[in-house]
């Protein structure tokens, strides 16, 4: 039992620990997507007004929401194996 406590402990801090930096690389690719799409439309309202009207749009997209698969698809595979192993 506890080293199941410690699979779950280590395993919840790597995928956060993997999460962030997914999150932060995706955000700052499309930040500088933002921003080489601004240079190269017309200049309608200021650069840093375009790129924060992106960026909350990007906020409820689905390509944000995937990103959470971090925490789903390891969790559902760990199940999914320790079930096989056990009950197959």
């Amino acid at each position: 039992m506890l080293a199941l406590l410690q699979l779950i402990v280590v395993g919840f801090v790597v995928l956060t620990v993997i999460f962030i930096g997914l999150s932060m690389y995706s955000r700052r690719i499309r930040r500088g997507k933002l921003r080489q799409k601004w240079r190269s439309g017309p200049r309608l309202v200021d650069m840093d007004s375009f790129v924060q009207r992106g960026l909350k749009r990007y906020d409820s997209s689905i390509r944000r929401k995937l990103i959470w698969g971090v925490y789903i698809v390891p969790v559902v595979l760990v199940v999914l194996i320790i079930y096989l192993t056990n009950f197959s």
